[in-house]
């Protein structure tokens, strides 16, 4: 009976480490494919903008790189043709990079800013192993916020970033920041890692986050260096006292739109909240740009 007990409870280990494995390869290591999450092996239209965004970047920026912790990060830097000291550091989503944020960068370089496009860890040129879900992304947002002001002195920063770079902006207004920054601007951001991979589970999947989003933190907390659960941008961002603009389309599924006021309500900062509607995920922009970028650069000269 002991034995039986035994070998039962060494099935159920192996078990969930290998569910928890699994998981944890699909979501973070960047060499799994994320068709299952996507629902699409290939993205023609997406494909198209990277080819052409990517072109534009070599074309107009600058490329630099810089050390956090061993690790080596890229950027992309464009510098207004207007002398400015005024810099945006615009933040890509989940396997996304740069590129995807040379929209973006054209626009606040129109209203006369500079911008610093970060290639997240294990993200476009950045190196890493493992995709940091915005938790240690915060860490190299500050070493690049350290990289500008070293570099041109006494600016003013604003924070922007979409989906993942969201949660990386959240996640990082909420550590000691140097006076420098001076706004931050996040769309379609995570409440955390845990609840957003924990709906995932269930539309993907159908199973509920115990045991296996457990082991997945487990698996995470071994291979990648943190916890899931630690990394939350609602946390953060109740600690932050930089003015937060806060914007989310309410047709997103993929970072479901309740979170966008679980976020703004517990921000104690000054703060605005745009919603976009029949925008889903990361289509804010795209579904209603006057009134986007209008409330953008409102709510930016309002701090600066």
């Amino acid at each position: 009976m002991i034995i039986i007990l035994i070998i039962l409870i060494c099935i159920l280990i192996i078990t969930g480490l290998v569910t928890g494995n699994f998981l944890f390869n699909l979501a973070l290591n960047p060499k799994t494919s994320k068709a299952l999450i996507f629902n699409s092996e290939f993205d023609e239209a997406k494909e198209k903008l990277r080819i052409e965004n990517t072109k534009w970047l070599n074309e107009n920026a600058k490329s630099i790189e810089i050390e956090n912790k061993k690790i080596n990060l890229n950027a992309y830097e464009v510098q207004n043709k207007k002398e400015s000291k005024n810099w945006v550091i615009a933040v890509h989503g989940y396997t996304d990079s740069a590129y995807f944020m040379v929209n973006s960068a054209k626009m606040f370089l129109n209203y006369g800013y500079n911008v610093l496009m970060p290639d997240l860890r294990a993200h476009g040129k950045s190196d890493g192993k493992y995709i940091g879900m915005g938790w240690l992304d915060r860490l190299d947002l500050m070493s690049w916020i350290d990289y500008l002001i070293a570099t041109y002195g006494n600016i003013k920063i604003i924070l922007y970033g979409i989906s993942m770079g969201a949660a990386t902006v959240m996640m990082t207004s909420g550590e000691k920041l140097p006076s420098n920054v001076r706004v931050a601007i996040e769309d379609c951001g995570y409440t955390s890692v845990w609840e957003e991979f924990a709906g995932k589970l269930k539309t993907l999947f159908h199973m509920p986050t115990f045991p296996a989003l457990y082991n997945a933190n487990l698996i995470t907390k071994i291979r990648a260096g943190y916890s899931l659960k630690k990394a939350s941008a609602i946390k953060q961002i109740k600690k932050t006292k930089i003015p937060t603009l806060f914007i989310h389309g309410d047709q997103d599924k993929f970072v479901p739109f309740y979170m966008l006021d679980k976020l703004y309500n517990a921000a104690n900062c000054p703060k605005e909240k745009l919603v976009i509607k029949n925008a889903g995920h990361a289509e804010a922009q795209w579904i209603e740009p006057e009134k986007y970028w209008h409330t953008v650069r409102k709510f930016i000269k309002r701090y600066i």
